[in-house]
């Protein structure tokens, strides 16, 4: 073999193995380097997957009434390049659908290629649906809808959701991953046009949709909603607030704010209507916060119930300002911590936050989680303006003693003045019937592990027993007559306080009462404010008052209470004895009753349980529609029956006074 074919096996061996290394090369690349990218890109073309979630779980208020639901909806897509740009399908749709306009599509299809919508979560019957299935290159897909069937009602706390389903506020937002559950994630094959034809496998899931059930009462909420917007209206207030809670379990039966929105339009609202001020905009309480003030002086036995001070005469000066009454003709002397509660004194306030110095009033705003977010389930809660300093200035105390100089929001003044009704418990509020699965807020939002436990004493049952005496004379005999209710005990406390306005200074005023009753079984505290009533006055008790005194009789109906006013029928009762006993409810009928057999008595204007046992002790068959007392029955008063007939009562809520 000569040398140069001896190079020339060499030339070939060297090239072969150079191709070798470089097919070995692409081949580690492909198998090693690039194969999780080509796996994707090669099933990208004939493999797809889908995320689909499972329905919305609904939102109920305690007793089941729904609040926040689903109804199925459709949604309308194409791909282009599948129409085969044919736009007489769009026609063809249009007839079908007339809320989709031909040119809109059109004109939207043109300027694109890939997937596109063309209407979404439209509400079509079943015939729509079978006639766009035969549409080519038209797709549809149904699509739960949020919907909120009591409209206004409850819509701060409640909040909505976007196109996709997502909680943008609200309790929507707060337990968006609850409520939305766990998704399944669907595999399938495609064709050469992009259609499915074969489901590969799919994710099981692991979690359905929770349902919540709230604390709150449909028809508390209800008319708590009425009666203040009632209040904002009259008096062209900017708006209002109110909250009731059950004292003995922290419970919030009812809260809103007016204006308030419509979830089902969201976009027809304003930015300020959807937020629950209640909760998340604190403002100076004013003379409501007196009553901590008594608290703290009570409870770390500065003073007693009947302790006098020297009132200075209306006037007194501290740090060369001077304090005065909010009525320049009360000239108070010597005056007893139950009169400065009575009266609302701010010399008396002041002079007991002197004797108590701020440190230990600090303590006592701290336990009631002043400061402090309540850790009710509200998105967005304030902790309120309350200082963190160990001292401040003589003026800065005696500001803060009658609920000037800090900022609280209407939950915290809820939960405070609870501890007072229940006898000394503080109870952490809360909007949710509890459900061991369902996460607490301090997991939603770990800012708040370290706030006050869910339950504690912060006063003695001394204490709260006199502040409530105290606050029964000041709805009796002091600054809050207009919130008597006959028949209970109602204490209570007005504020007129000066408002802060976008500048810093004070203009106009915050109205506010806070009260509950005493001689029920089930204590509860209504919270109501007004914020810049420009009409109609501006005390607390001529404005807030009457909300506080119409919801409260409502509740007390409701609950029942006032049928311990008469627990015994005889065949001798008189409708007029519930009028003499009760000036709270209109009767329609107040004709005479008597109970004689065979022979239908009036049931005008009795409660269920009335009517049931009067049923009862008759042998007489009945039936029973709607809630409230009596509003019209069949067959009418004083018709002779026998024992095959059924009296039929509907019943509607009562009127006040």
């Amino acid at each position: 073999m000569n040398r140069v074919e001896k190079n020339r096996i060499i030339f070939v061996f060297t090239c072969f193995c150079l191709f070798f290394l470089l097919v070995l090369g692409k081949a580690f690349k492909v198998q090693l380097i690039d194969a999780g990218d080509l796996i994707v890109r090669a099933n990208s073309q004939f493999l797809r997957q889908a995320t689909v979630y499972p329905k919305r779980g609904n939102i109920y208020d305690r007793s089941g009434h729904p609040l926040a639901l689903n109804v199925q909806t459709y949604s309308i897509f194409t791909i282009p390049k599948a129409t085969e740009g044919k736009s007489d399908v769009y026609k063809k749709l249009a007839k079908i659908v007339p809320e989709l306009s031909y040119k809109e599509m059109v004109s939207t299809v043109k300027k694109r290629k890939k997937f596109t919508w063309i209407g979404r979560k439209l509400k079509l019957s079943k015939d729509q649906v079978e006639q766009i299935k035969e549409l080519k290159g038209i797709f549809i897909e149904g699509t739960p809808e949020r919907t909120y069937p009591n409209h206004e009602l409850l819509a701060q706390v409640i909040g909505f959701v976007g196109l996709d389903n997502k909680g943008l506020s609200g309790l929507e937002y707060m337990f968006d991953k609850e409520l939305k559950g766990n998704p399944v994630l669907l595999k399938y094959t495609i064709d050469n046009k992009g259609r499915p034809i074969k489901f590969e496998s799919h994710q099981n899931v692991t979690a359905q949709a929770k349902d919540i059930y709230l604390t709150i009462d449909k028809d508390i909420q209800g008319m708590a909603e009425k009666y203040l917007k009632e209040a904002v209206l009259k008096h062209n207030a900017d708006k209002g607030g109110v909250g009731v809670i059950d004292a003995s379990t922290g419970e919030v039966l009812a809260i809103a704010n007016y204006p308030t929105f419509d979830p089902n339009d969201v976009k027809g609202s304003l930015p300020d209507a959807r937020k629950l001020s209640f909760a998340i905009e604190p403002f100076e309480p004013g003379s409501t916060f007196k009553i901590f003030t008594a608290a703290s002086a009570l409870e770390n036995k500065v003073a007693k119930i009947d302790s006098t001070y020297y009132a200075e005469q209306g006037r007194m000066r501290v740090d060369n300002h001077w304090i005065k009454e909010a009525e320049s003709h009360e000239k108070f002397e010597w005056i007893s911590v139950a009169d400065i509660i009575r009266f609302s004194s701010n010399v008396g306030t002041t002079k007991l936050a002197f004797d108590l110095k701020f440190p230990r009033f600090k303590k006592t705003l701290k336990e009631l989680n002043f400061g402090n977010k309540t850790g009710i389930e509200v998105p967005g809660e304030s902790r309120g303006i309350f200082t963190e300093a160990d001292n401040v200035t003589p003026l800065s105390l005696s500001n803060m003693s009658f609920g000037q100089g800090i900022a609280t929001t209407g939950v915290q003044m809820l939960a405070a003045y609870a501890a007072i009704a229940n006898g000394g418990e503080y109870i952490k509020p809360t909007l949710i019937k509890r459900d061991p699965n369902m996460p607490t807020v301090s997991e939603l939002e770990p800012e708040n592990e370290n706030q006050l436990e869910k339950r504690r004493r912060v006063f003695s049952q001394k204490t709260t027993d006199d502040l409530t005496k105290a606050l029964i004379l000041a709805v009796e005999k002091g600054t809050g007559k207009v919130a008597q209710i006959p028949h209970f005990q109602i204490a209570g406390k007005t504020a007129t306080a000066q408002r802060v306005d976008k500048n810093g200074g004070y203009k106009g005023y915050v109205s506010g009462f806070v009260g509950f009753p005493v001689n029920v079984d089930r204590k509860f505290v209504i919270v109501v404010y007004i914020d810049n009533p420009k009409t109609g006055g501006y005390y607390g008790g001529a404005v807030a008052g009457p909300v506080f005194k119409n919801l409260a009789e409502y509740m007390l109906y409701k609950n029942k209470d006032i049928s311990r006013i008469a627990e015994h029928y005889d065949n001798d009762y008189d409708l007029k004895n519930i009028k003499t006993n009760s000036d709270m409810v209109q009767i329609k009928d107040s004709a005479t009753r008597s109970l004689t057999p065979g022979i239908v008595p009036n049931m005008m204007g009795l409660d269920k349980i009335t009517a049931s046992n009067i049923g009862i002790k008759m042998n007489m068959q009945m039936t029973h529609k709607g809630m409230g007392v009596v509003s019209s029955q069949y067959p009418s008063p004083g018709t002779p029956v026998d024992s095959d007939t059924v009296v039929k009562l509907e019943y509607s809520p009562p009127t006040y006074e």
